[in-house]
């Protein structure tokens, strides 16, 4: 394609292809897996064409195979429409000398073949049906996500992520980010299609994605299940009032009780949080667990984000000028793009993003572990001096709570700001850096 810019997701997918058989490509749809996977592809076929779907569907369940055949790599676009499709991919690779097959790209958990679904609203109890392979040592995964600022040419990546893990005693850079582009980008989202827009086009992306999600993939993508578009928005609301916290399927019900026209039972929130899982609408932060000095209790409860920091603003249906007139709201919704960021720069690290939290309420807003054992304490703040000592102080807490005689210390802490100008290293050694600076 021309003009193709490559993201960090091709680097990724280079890697997997060159040592597994098949790799699928999962994320939010919209995210640009197609055309990634299309940069790569020697052939393609896609599945829900709807000129071919028919066709596709009769060829999947009698000779599947023959969906397979092609130059490879060859590109299988939304393969979970057709989930037997997964077993004879596995076969084929088996049966095949050497590697990069297949890719597979997949905006949704698969259905299986006898998921009828049911009528109304109530949701389907216990657990998913699994494939009946799971296809390990064949097929590896990359999971994409809208593009990082960096990658959309919001960042100027002047500090690389990867340089902080080998703590250099001095950084410096400058950010253009001024906070109302900020507030711009974060409403606008990383989707690929809205960038080189008019401002306000680029704007209807978000909004246009939720109403995809209610109107259709809640129902028809993901298990069949009929759910009324209202009450889906509904739920993404108050998903989007308990952004960037810990609050329990009890909480958000008892939020929709008290602002929604009608509410929901705990049981039902965590029905349509995991269909909206399914769909990669939602990527939670999982609990770090280090080694601790003390016996303190380390809190296990996910911390509640988007895929996409957008998706929570177009669900309140607020815009860049309400994220500038209430700096709360536009710094938990500036924390969801933060850790937009970081998971996709520490994909390119072969890291992981999680949050730490304590029953002595000590929270850290992220920690970057690599696989290798080097991790990094990092604490998100809108911007201002205030706000930056405080989270210095969280940092320098952790810290020190953690045995160094057990496990490594961090390689760096860091304060990842939206609003200011210069990336530095303060006195106390904690790295202060706008995220109009960060790359990987």
């Amino acid at each position: 394609m021309e003009n193709y810019k490559p993201r960090i997701a091709d680097l990724i997918l280079s890697r997997k292809l060159a040592g597994k058989g098949a790799v699928l490509i999962e994320g939010p749809k919209w995210c640009g897996k197609t055309t990634t996977a299309e940069q790569h592809a020697k052939s393609v076929i896609y599945m829900d064409d709807p000129k071919q779907i028919n066709e596709n569907l009769i060829r999947a369940s009698l000779a599947p195979q023959e969906l397979l055949e092609g130059e490879t790599p060859r590109l299988l676009d939304e393969w979970q429409i057709f989930p037997q499709l997964w077993d004879t991919i596995r076969f084929e690779v088996d049966h095949r000398f050497g590697k990069g097959h297949f890719i597979l790209t997949g905006s949704s958990v698969p259905v299986e073949e006898n998921d009828e679904g049911i009528e109304g609203e109530e949701e389907k109890r216990g657990e998913d049906k699994k494939m009946r392979h799971t296809g390990t040592g064949r097929f590896g995964w990359v999971r994409m996500r809208p593009m990082a600022l960096y990658e959309s040419g919001d960042s100027n990546g002047a500090i690389a992520m990867k340089d902080l893990f080998n703590s250099p005693d001095v950084i410096y850079a400058k950010s253009q980010l001024s906070k109302e582009e900020l507030a711009f980008v974060l409403c606008r989202g990383g989707w690929p299609g809205a960038l080189g827009l008019e401002r306000d086009i680029a704007l209807d992306q978000a909004f246009d994605y939720v109403d995809s999600v209610a109107q259709k993939d809640m129902s028809r993508v993901v298990d069949k299940v009929r759910r009324n578009p209202e009450r889906v928005r509904q739920l993404m609301r108050s998903y989007a009032r308990h952004i960037a916290s810990q609050a329990t399927y009890e909480t958000i019900a008892a939020d929709m009780r008290a602002n929604e026209p009608k509410g929901m039972d705990a049981e039902t929130v965590s029905a349509y949080i995991e269909a909206l899982r399914k769909l990669f609408v939602i990527e939670e932060s999982k609990a770090w667990n280090p080694n601790l000095r003390s016996k303190t209790a380390i809190r296990t409860t996910n911390t509640r984000y988007y895929c996409d920091p957008s998706v929570g603003t177009a669900s309140l249906g607020i815009g860049p000028g309400d994220l500038l007139s209430d700096f709360n709201t536009f710094g938990l919704h500036f924390e969801g793009l933060a850790i937009r960021d970081l998971r996709t720069y520490a994909s390119a690290l072969m890291g992981e993003v999680f949050h730490y939290r304590d029953s002595e309420g000590l929270e850290c807003d992220a920690i970057v572990h690599l696989r290798d054992g080097r991790y990094g304490l990092i604490e998100i703040k809108i911007g201002g001096d205030s706000l930056v000592d405080d989270g210095a102080r969280t940092l320098i807490n952790l810290r020190d709570k953690i045995d160094l005689t057990k496990m490594k210390k961090p390689s760096f802490l860091m304060v990842l700001v939206g609003v200011g100008e210069l990336a530095y290293r303060r006195r106390d050694g904690i790295y202060v850096v706008p995220i109009g600076c960060l790359k990987d």
